[in-house]
């Protein structure tokens, strides 16, 4: 990379735009000394996985309103995270030398992450050649009324290092337990766990539904889900799908 030009990254979540942990993760990002641009949906998207769906009016555009703060650049997009994902990757904004998804409110762990909105994010970024980083906060459910954000942010730089020093296209998921700073167990890397959990919301009515995707029986002490439970911090480089070659010759 060229040490000429200060690096850029676009921040995105789908919480929505008003997340407190998103704009977090835009400061820590910027403090790291990264050009920092932030576009995120106009509401809550949780559990939208990679759809790229968006709400497009009459002229087939799709909505998108300035939301500055604390002197960062915002951008409320009337889409999914995936779709903000795309557009930025089709030139939108600029190229960004890496797409950073996130603080989430509760974890994305185990094979669940299919479905966070988070995490397809940054998995659609990485289809398209660029690093891409999802970060999660594990605040439980109901989540605290004062997530400690600022623990997953110190985490952050240290990851960003490691995304940055990989090939194009890599994405990386973190997650951080919700403890003080200096009561983090080191850094772990993590694999999937079978199930895992993932935060996904329906509105019906007046009512507010709440899925929660959880393993059954102990999971292995080197995956994400039993990791954070034991204070680490973890992180796990994803792949979007793959084929699996061999179909007719296992029939």
């Amino acid at each position: 990379m060229s040490s000429s030009r200060r690096l850029r990254a676009v921040i995105t979540n789908d919480d929505g735009i008003d997340s407190p942990g998103l704009w977090v993760l835009a400061a820590a990002a910027r403090d790291a000394g990264f050009e920092v641009t932030v576009a995120a949906p106009h509401v809550d998207t949780s559990g939208a996985g990679a759809s790229v769906l968006a709400v497009r009016d009459d002229d087939g555009h799709v909505r998108v309103h300035r939301r500055d703060r604390d002197g960062i650049t915002g951008y409320a997009v009337e889409g999914h995270p995936a779709f903000i994902a795309l557009s930025v990757a089709r030139g939108w904004l600029g190229p960004p030398d890496v797409l950073l998804s996130g603080i989430n409110l509760g974890t994305n762990t185990g094979r669940a992450v299919l479905h966070s909105g988070t995490v397809g994010a940054a998995l659609t970024a990485g289809l398209a050649g660029i690093r891409a980083l999802a970060v999660s906060q594990a605040t439980g459910w109901p989540p605290s009324p004062n997530p400690r954000w600022d623990t997953a942010a110190s985490v952050v730089p240290g990851v960003l290092d490691s995304l940055l020093a990989a090939p194009e296209g890599t994405v990386l998921s973190l997650n951080v337990p919700d403890l003080p700073a200096d009561e983090l167990g080191p850094l772990r890397e993590a694999a999937l766990a079978p199930a895992g959990a993932v935060q996904v919301r329906v509105t019906e009515g007046d009512g507010l539904l709440r899925t929660e995707y959880a393993g059954s029986g102990p999971v292995a002490e080197d995956t994400d889900v039993a990791l954070l439970a034991a204070g680490h911090p973890t992180v796990t480089s994803l792949t979007a799908i793959t084929a699996v070659p061999g179909l007719f010759t296992s029939l």
